[in-house]
C-alpha cells in the first residue's frame, strides 16, 4: 500500500521550478531525500504538508486527495521542519499540557519516557536548552501522538555525532511498527546510509534517482584511472566523470560486471556524498 502518491506535481517560482514530480512511497519504509540546497526538497515537503499549493498535479496521502478537498487526518502525520520552533518561554511540561488538548491520542507516558531517556529536564524553559536538546524535544513531540507518517526536514543538522546517533535511534525505534513511514530530508548523507531503505535524489527540481539504498550501494561505484586508461573506457559505461589533478574519477553502474571488464583498474565503493557530487558536478562523456 502506498502511503503517498504524487503524480505530475509542479510548483513554479520566478527563478525556480519543481517538477513534474512523480513519486510513490509505500508504508513501512524510511525514505532519504537528498539534494543540494535549493534543489527542491523543502518545497516538496511543504507541498506534501499543504503549506504551499502546487500549480499542477495530484497528491494523495493515506489514499485521500486533499487537493480535491478530501480531508486528511492530521493526527496521522508528525512533522519536524528545519525552521520549526517552540516558544522559548515554554517548558516540556507546558508542551505536554498543550499537546494533550490538540491530539486526542497524545501519549503522555511515551512523551515523558523519552524526556527521561534523553535527559531533557521537564521544568526548565526551552531557552536554556542546547540546539541538540531542542531538536530532540521537537522529534519526541512529533511522535508522541503516534503518527503513521513522520516528515523530517534536516532533523540532525548542526548536531554532534553522539546526539545524531541518539536521534537516529529514535527513528529506528519508531519504525518498529510496520505501519510507520518516515521521509527524512538531510544533507548528512552518512546518516541515510545507516537507516534509509530508499533514496530519492532531487536536483534542480527533478528526481534524478529513486532506488533502494542497498541497490545504490551495491551497483554504483567510482572507477579511478589514468588519462590513458580513461580513453580506453567504453563510453556507455561512463555516467559522469571528473578530471582530477592526478587521475580520473568515473561514476559507473553495475560495478561487479565492470570489475571483470576492466581488470586491473580500481573500482571503489561509493558513498552518497560522492554519488551526489559526481551526478551534480561531473561531466558527461
Amino acid at each position: 500500500m502506498n502511503i503517498i502518491e504524487i503524480k505530475d506535481l509542479s510548483k513554479n517560482y520566478d527563478k525556480f521550478s519543481l517538477g513534474p514530480i512523480n513519486l510513490n512511497i509505500p508504508k513501512g519504509e524510511i525514505i532519504g531525500l537528498i539534494g543540494e540546497n535549493g534543489a527542491g526538497k523543502t518545497t516538496l515537503i511543504k507541498l506534501l504538508l499543504n503549506i504551499i499549493k502546487p500549480d499542477k498535479g495530484k497528491i494523495k496521502l493515506f489514499n485521500r486527495d486533499y487537493l480535491e478537498g478530501e480531508e486528511v487526518n492530521k493526527k496521522d502525520i508528525g512533522v519536524v521542519l528545519d525552521d520549526m520552533f517552540f516558544p522559548e518561554i515554554l517548558t516540556p511540561l507546558d508542551i505536554n499540557l498543550i499537546m494533550k488538548n490538540i491530539y486526542a491520542n497524545w501519549d503522555k507516558e511515551l512523551y515523558f519516557k523519552y524526556l527521561e531517556e534523553f535527559n531533557l529536564p521537564k521544568d526548565k524553559t526551552i531557552k536554556t536548552f542546547s540546539k541538540g536538546m531542542k531538536k530532540k524535544l521537537e522529534i519526541i513531540t512529533s511522535i508522541a501522538h503516534h503518527p503513521k507518517l513522520l516528515i523530517l526536514d534536516e532533523p540532525t543538522s548542526g548536531l554532534d555525532p553522539v546526539v545524531r546517533k541518539e536521534v537516529l535511534d529514535i527513528f529506528l525505534n519508531f519504525m518498529q511498527s510496520e505501519d510507520h513511514t518516515i521521509i527524512l530530508s538531510t544533507h548528512i548523507t552518512s546518516d541515510l546510509e545507516n537507516v534509509a531503505d530508499r533514496i530519492v535524489f532531487i536536483d534542480q527540481g527533478q528526481i534524478v534517482l529513486d532506488d533502494l539504498g542497498s541497490n545504490i550501494m551495491d551497483s554504483y561505484g567510482i572507477l579511478k584511472c589514468s588519462i590513458e586508461e580513461f580513453k580506453k573506457l567504453d563510453k556507455s559505461d561512463i555516467l559522469k566523470y571528473q578530471n582530477n589533478k592526478y587521475n580520473y574519477e568515473v561514476l559507473i553502474k553495475n560495478k561487479n560486471a565492470l570489475k571483470k571488464k576492466y581488470k586491473g583498474m580500481v573500482i571503489d565503493k561509493i558513498t552518497l556524498d560522492e554519488l551526489m557530487v559526481l551526478m551534480i558536478k561531473g561531466e558527461e562523456k
